[in-house]
């Protein structure tokens, strides 16, 4: 079946099949968190991106055959709800981003800057750090060799506009900068777009409304 990345809290989960990485998104949890498990196609590897909450739907997902490792996107709460259960059953090395990791209350075990790399067995993630939704928030870049780029954004990057800034002049400034350079100014339209909430988006589809977003200010 075509993937749509239309998930709901109790449906079934989504599975965006690519040549080297099969992506599965699920949602969790009552602020309707998606979760994404990435697994290399070459070695089975399995890398989790934010255990926001259920840990037992995160876990039956997961499989008899673990995680490597969990990335948390960002500090906030409801990120992190079933991180300690998932971590404690699989023995995941756990990354966060380097400004965000001491507001996580599991220890980060590695902690990530602008531009570092984070491995799925022989698929390679690229972090970039996004500053205004929290300090450290970061993103995760998959440049497919074989078709376009795919980006997990974490809360820094929806459909309709950047993440929440809390009415802060300065930390949306600083977010929809980050988020333009290194994001919409380095990726193509076709970049396809995994959010911490809700629907999925491509690049193209919000490229138009950047100058919207600047001008009502979140």
């Amino acid at each position: 079946m075509t993937y749509s990345g239309a998930v709901t809290v109790g449906g079934p989960a989504d599975v965006h099949e690519l040549k080297d990485l099969m992506i599965t998104k699920i949602a969790v949890g009552p602020m309707d968190n998606n979760a994404y498990l990435l697994r290399c196609r070459a070695t089975d590897e399995q890398l989790l991106i934010d255990a926001a909450n259920d840990a037992h739907t995160l876990l039956g997902m997961i499989g008899d055959d673990g995680i490597a490792s969990v990335v948390t996107t960002h500090r906030h709460g409801d990120h992190w709800q079933a991180l300690a259960e998932v971590v404690a059953a699989t023995g995941a090395r756990t990354y966060a981003g380097r400004d965000d990791a001491e507001g996580i209350p599991v220890p980060t075990d590695v902690t990530v800057g602008d531009g570092d790399t984070i491995r799925v067995g022989q698929v390679e993630l690229t972090a970039r750090h996004l500053v205004g939704h929290t300090p450290g928030s970061i993103a995760l870049v998959y440049d497919d060799p074989h078709g376009h780029p795919h980006v997990f954004t974490g809360d820094c990057l929806f459909p309709g506009g950047v993440g929440n800034t809390h009415k802060n002049p300065k930390a949306f400034a600083s977010l929809i900068h980050d988020v333009e350079t290194k994001i919409f100014d380095v990726l193509p339209d076709e970049t396809w777009v995994y959010p911490g909430h809700g629907n999925d988006t491509t690049l193209g589809t919000e490229r138009p409304h950047l100058p919207e977003w600047h001008e009502r200010g979140w």
